[in-house]
């Protein structure tokens, strides 16, 4: 009785794919081991961090342009900046729109999240 119980401790990773119609013999458990290794990702894409008042009632907005990413990440990229500068903000056609300057906080933190080509721009 003992023999078919197995502790918890002693489990093994018992996943076997049993069938699979891609050509290549795509497993995708080996893309799951693959996504769960803490590689950083680096980006070397230009990004300009540039500050704007024109148009927004002499109000400060720091824009971020040139992020190559999907709707989906640049808007969680875009709370995460607005969340670490204590500020509001949007995400619209592809730029990051932060209320204020805060060109300096916003490029430390693009940089941390391994955007290398990260500058200020304009005034």
């Amino acid at each position: 009785m003992s023999d078919k119980k197995k502790n918890k401790s002693e489990s093994t990773d018992d996943r076997v794919l049993a069938y699979t119609t891609h050509p290549s013999g795509f497993n995708p458990f080996e893309e799951l081991a693959d996504s769960s290794d803490k590689k950083k990702k680096t980006y070397d894409d230009p990004v300009r961090v540039l500050i704007e008042k024109k148009g927004r009632g002499g109000k400060t907005v720091s824009i971020v342009q040139g992020l190559q990413v999907n709707p989906d990440h640049l808007e969680k990229i875009s709370k995460e900046l607005k969340s670490q500068c204590g500020t509001g903000g949007s995400a619209k056609k592809g730029e990051i729109i932060i209320q204020g300057d805060h060109r300096d906080k916003i490029i430390k933190i693009l940089k941390s999240k391994g955007y290398n080509n990260v500058k200020k721009s304009g005034g």
